[in-house]
């Protein structure tokens, strides 16, 4: 059973709320042009998503629905891996309804709906992302009794959906969530105090992951066909039990 709550009371949001969006959308758009990749251009646009007022839920599911079968599910913040993982394998994401105060603007404890819409939602208009995160939670609901095999797939998550890049065009561009969403993380990748290494799955099991600082490394996708081939290959090693590479 999901946290309630289970309804974005669009009404309820202050005018503040909506400065709050507006100056945040304005701040990273910038930050990102030319780093972002490509998929999420087309996503914020494909989604409705503008500077103007913070995105209806409803709306917004509605044309991800028609684009790969995914909706939004609003809650209330963090959610454990049985309910998040289960709503990946049901093509929905989770979407946290509140967003985060002026005072609160460059930090938050926990993920706002800036962060959790505008920087995961406009990848689900890719198909190839949107199968890879439906298949990460198939994968998961497998395992949610093994510490050590949720780790992993946490780490698989983290350095992707959370803090991946893609190339394109020679260069690395940015697509996971915790890089698109955030400035600070944006200007730490770009003042290259953090490793860029090539996606590779062995690697990425082995690397420690935690969204409290900011990053140390990251790990950069040669093509998205990468990442459905990395839960492929995951789940495979999950079945096979002692062939499985230690956490460090």
């Amino acid at each position: 059973m999901l946290p309630a709550m289970l309804q974005q009371h669009y009404d309820r949001y202050t005018a503040q709320d909506h400065l709050v969006w507006k100056v945040l959308f304005d701040r990273q758009t910038a930050l990102l042009h030319k780093r972002a990749c490509s998929a999420f251009g087309r996503g914020l646009a494909a989604t409705g998503m503008h500077r103007n007022a913070l995105p209806d839920f409803g709306q917004v599911s509605h044309r991800l629905r028609k684009a790969t079968g995914w909706q939004l599910e609003p809650v209330q913040g963090m959610l454990g891996d049985a309910d998040f993982f289960g709503l990946l394998a049901q093509r929905k994401f989770p979407a946290t309804v509140w967003i985060r105060s002026m005072e609160q603007f460059d930090f938050t404890e926990e993920p706002d709906l800036f962060h959790g819409v505008f920087g995961h939602v406009p990848l689900l208009i890719d198909p190839t992302f949107a199968d890879f995160l439906q298949f990460l939670g198939h994968v998961a609901m497998q395992h949610l009794h093994d510490g050590e095999a949720l780790e992993r797939l946490e780490r698989l998550y983290g350095f992707a959906g959370q803090f991946g890049l893609v190339l394109e065009d020679g260069q690395p561009r940015l697509f996971g969530a915790g890089l698109l969403s955030s400035s600070g993380e944006i200007h730490h990748f770009l003042a290259d105090e953090a490793t860029r290494q090539p996606f590779e799955l062995a690697t990425i099991l082995r690397t420690p992951y935690s969204e409290q600082h900011l990053q140390q490394q990251y790990f950069v996708l040669n093509s998205w066909d990468q990442l459905t081939e990395s839960v492929a290959e995951l789940a495979a090693l999950l079945a096979t039990d002692g062939e499985l590479l230690s956490i460090e």
